[in-house]
């Protein structure tokens, strides 16, 4: 599945930050987002994602066909490891979590509850997740905070399997992941600060 984006513009709190975003993603490809802290890559990520609408622009695929992780874990304290992943596999329309314990080296956890693991295993869990969505595309951000050099590198070859699936993903990030991706940088699109007219600064 293609995703293409055509002229986006996306706001933060009301006030543009991006605009004239235009990219296409195809299946088996990743693309990095890329700029400073503050440009927008997460509103860009939660625009496509269908958590807040866009200003103006297109996107040629539903929000239904992506899978989004971002800073929570979206994790269920009081359940188990298993428990967690079967119940984001029923929310997807989903059976079974197929290798989601092994990819992200939560077999020995299966039976802890959630509250009882460390950061680093809850961000596994909820990154986890995205292997039971059915989802062809994910849109991450930041997937890897909280992560050893070892969990990144278990995310790395669990994004390189969902390509080689015909899968796809955009995820913005400031580290190296361990595969080939291409790069956006989105500082190009940073929104024109509008002009004040005589109305408008008598108000101010």
């Amino acid at each position: 599945m293609e995703l293409t984006v055509e002229n986006l513009a996306c706001a933060r709190g009301g006030v543009p930050v991006l605009e004239g975003v235009s990219f296409t993603l195809k299946a088996g490809q990743a693309l990095l987002l890329r700029g400073p802290n503050g440009i927008g890559k997460t509103t860009l990520l939660r625009t496509l994602a269908g958590l807040q609408p866009a200003l103006e622009g297109r996107v040629s695929v539903p929000p239904e066909t992506m899978a989004y992780a971002a800073h929570a874990d979206g994790l269920k304290a009081t359940l188990t490891v298993t428990e967690n992943l079967a119940f984001w596999a029923r929310i997807f329309g989903q059976r079974g979590l197929g290798s989601a314990l092994e990819d992200f080296n939560l077999t020995d956890l299966a039976h802890r509850q959630a509250q009882n693991l460390s950061a680093g295993q809850k961000r596994r869990l909820g990154l986890a997740r995205l292997l039971v969505t059915g989802r062809p595309i994910w849109v991450l951000d930041e997937p890897t905070v909280s992560l050893d050099v070892a969990s990144v590198a278990l995310f790395g070859q669990a994004v390189k399997r969902h390509l080689q699936g015909g899968g796809a993903a955009l995820i913005a990030t400031h580290i190296d992941l361990g595969f080939q991706a291409e790069e956006l940088d989105v500082t190009p699109f940073k929104a024109v600060p509008r002009q004040m007219d005589d109305f408008d600064e008598a108000f101010v």
